[in-house]
């Protein structure tokens, strides 16, 4: 009964809620564009708690020193970015301005400076406004508590305006501040009120700092979540960002974990600033795609909302969460932040609800429930297929709805490139029936053969393998030629290949990586188009995803 009632809620919530967040993973990194970035550095980025304001760094023409302090607004968090407006000589000077944080409220913007009258090589300044509409003030330094004779700098405000952190500069030609544990450390202050004076800096210890670089705090508003960059271990560039967690404001940091290939590249990654919402990590990076030196970059921070990973999010996934209501279990605290809140419920279930019947992490869709035409339509991308031969619409005789039936003579469907197997993990997954030995399901031109039956038997095998040990095809001892409907699938999780069938592992083997391939894709037969390689049969449902689920 409890669970009726609260699927009942589920359908009432899906209507009426507008709350977007959840358990989290990254999308791909998109660069801000040449509306905020310019031909030279854009930097150490910070945004409004409403959205609509982004306030950085950059050396841009039309500023008054080495860097200024620049504003980009817009007018809805669906708008694009305005042309930057430089925040004037009252803020800047002909000295290095930059690594704004601005309060909640938006009245209290803090930032770096190595201007004059300061107490060391770079020093923490603020400047308020009355309103939002007002002017500016003359920047106040924080004073000697904060900073000291050596280099403090990126500050980041909490939500409550009560806390604040930093860093110190450790590079190779100055010294780090005294009582760190490396090269450059995170530091947080703490006060009473927003009136009140900031209290002596504390060290954030050894797990979050390490004998590296720590750089560029960046605090979650529910005050959970602490990223910054590091050129500690453990990352693919020479700067990575990493993410430091804790239960509540009232626990320590655990131990940093790295963001991954999706938020990092091989390039330099710096200067995280999270949203108020938890939604977007905004952060600056050298990597190939820009338009200057150094630009700015957001990365979504996406929804793990297919709590079983089978690639939907159904009633299913509803009735775990249910099933676990009231508890902490991590896999379905999911709201109201990405990151969860340590309990499960209505703030869950309302993410859950919004993302019902949806394909998380699916690049591609071909449903194959066309009545006519030479098009395959792709349903979750801008990547549909071209029909080549005379396969025949099967509107009625699907698995799922409709199907397509190919001859094994010279049908098939043709797709562009949309996804290399060298890129990480993946999964592709389809329902087919009938087929015959040495026939192809799917595969990529100049690539390998993603989904196949092997030449004697008719075994479902994959040819996606890299290189070195151990290196080969991956056979299954499962014919899936009889004449009835089975749903395959090759899934890739970065280590590991597997082989299903009609939900069942039926081949499994550790893998070194996968080779690439910048081609598009063949469904329906093999990677050069082979003559006995063509299906002869009918394939229905295609779904590619750019992460491993479990079918």
């Amino acid at each position: 009964m409890k669970k009726i009632i609260l699927f009942t809620l589920v359908l009432a919530l899906l209507m009426t809620s507008g709350i977007t967040k959840a358990d989290f993973t990254f999308s791909t990194p998109t660069n801000l564009g040449p509306a905020v970035n310019s031909s030279v550095w854009d930097y150490d980025s910070c945004i409004s708690a409403d959205g609509l304001l982004l306030f950085f760094g950059s050396t841009r023409i039309g500023g008054s020193g080495d860097s200024d302090l620049w504003v980009a607004m817009r007018a809805t968090i669906d708008d694009p970015w305005g042309e930057p407006v430089n925040l004037g000589p009252t803020v800047n000077t002909e000295y290095a301005d930059a690594d704004p944080t601005i309060s909640t409220d938006g009245l209290s913007l803090f930032f770096r400076s190595n201007r004059p009258d300061g107490y060391g090589g770079t020093d923490l300044w603020t400047t308020t406004r009355a309103t939002r509409d007002s002017e500016w003030s003359m920047p106040v330094n924080l004073g000697p508590d904060i900073n000291t004779e050596y280099d403090e700098g990126d500050p980041s405000i909490s939500a409550d305006g009560l806390l604040l952190y930093f860093c110190d500069y450790g590079f190779p030609e100055t010294k780090p501040r005294p009582g760190g544990n490396g090269g450059g450390d995170i530091w947080v202050t703490k006060r009473a009120t927003p009136s009140d004076p900031w209290g002596e800096p504390v060290n954030l210890g050894p797990l979050v700092n390490t004998a590296f670089h720590e750089y560029a705090p960046s605090i979650s508003a529910d005050g959970l979540m602490l990223f910054f960059d590091s050129d500690r271990p453990g990352g693919l560039g020479q700067f990575d960002l990493w993410v430091a967690t804790r239960k509540t404001q009232n626990d320590p940091w655990d131990e940093p974990m790295h963001l991954g290939s999706k938020a990092n590249s091989h390039e330099e990654e710096r200067d995280p600033s999270i949203s108020a919402d938890g939604a977007i990590l905004y952060f600056d990076s050298d990597q190939s795609g820009g338009y200057g030196y150094w630009d700015l970059w957001q990365v979504l921070i996406e929804p793990v909302v297919d709590l079983n990973s089978d690639g939907i999010v159904d009633s299913t996934d509803m009735c775990i969460m249910i099933d676990h209501w009231g508890t902490n279990e991590k896999l379905c605290d999911i709201g109201p932040m990405p990151w969860g809140d340590g309990i499960v419920d209505i703030q869950d279930l309302v993410v859950l609800a919004e993302h019902l019947f949806t394909y998380p992490g699916a690049v591609a869709y071909w449903k194959l429930d066309e009545i006519e035409g030479n098009i395959a339509y792709n349903s979750v991308a801008d990547c549909d297929g071209v029909l080549i031969g005379e396969p025949l619409w099967q509107p009625d005789d699907g698995m799922v709805d409709g199907a397509i039936i190919l001859d094994g003579i010279n049908d098939y469907i043709s797709t562009d490139f949309f996804l290399n197997p060298a890129d990480g993990a993946f999964s592709v997954l389809a329902w087919i029936k009938g087929g015959a030995p040495g026939q192809v399901v799917c595969s990529q031109a100049g690539g390998l053969n993603w989904l196949c039956l092997d030449s004697v038997e008719g075994y479902l095998m994959t040819e996606l393998t890299g290189s070195g040990r151990p290196a080969g095809p991956l056979l299954s001892q499962i014919v899936i030629t009889d004449g009835n409907w089975h749903r395959i699938g090759f899934v890739w999780d970065g280590s590991y290949r597997k082989l299903y069938v009609d939900g069942i592992v039926v081949a499994e083997d550790e893998q070194y990586g996968l080779a690439g391939s910048n081609y598009g894709l063949y469904i329906g037969c093999g990677q050069s188009r082979e003559s006995d390689s063509f299906f002869s049969g009918m394939i229905d449902d295609v779904r590619i995803y750019n992460r491993a689920v479990s079918p």
